[in-house]
């Protein structure tokens, strides 16, 4: 809060180039996310496994053999985190940030600055 009144992303004059990059890194995690729960759960081929019920829990362990992930499966993985973090630096060093009093504030303002009213 500034003055008694919190910022929003509309008091800052935020740069198309920043927010399409923001936008972006906000969306990555998500498709990130959606490629790992479409993979195998190793990524090198694994025999799966049963573990029987025991008496004291309800507890039951299983998983199915892993055929492991494909080059392509790794080269997506790979890209998807390399953009991330590429990303990251993008937003983290942008210009923008050069001479401003408050950078924690127009940063926390430009996490919201997509978000829906």
């Amino acid at each position: 809060m500034i003055s008694g009144v919190a910022k929003t992303s509309r008091s800052f004059n935020f740069p198309s180039d920043l927010l399409d990059l923001q936008a972006e890194l906000q969306q990555t995690p998500d498709r990130y996310t959606q490629l790992c729960s479409e993979l195998p759960w190793s990524v090198e081929p694994m025999p799966g496994w049963q573990d029987e019920q025991r008496a004291q829990s309800s507890y039951r362990s299983s998983m199915p053999d892993s055929p492991g992930y494909t080059d392509e499966q790794k080269q997506q993985v790979t890209e998807l985190r390399r953009r991330l973090v590429d990303l990251s630096a993008a937003v983290i060093t942008h210009e923008f940030w050069e001479g401003l009093d408050d950078v924690v504030t127009a940063r926390m303002a430009l996490k919201q600055a997509h978000a829906t009213p």
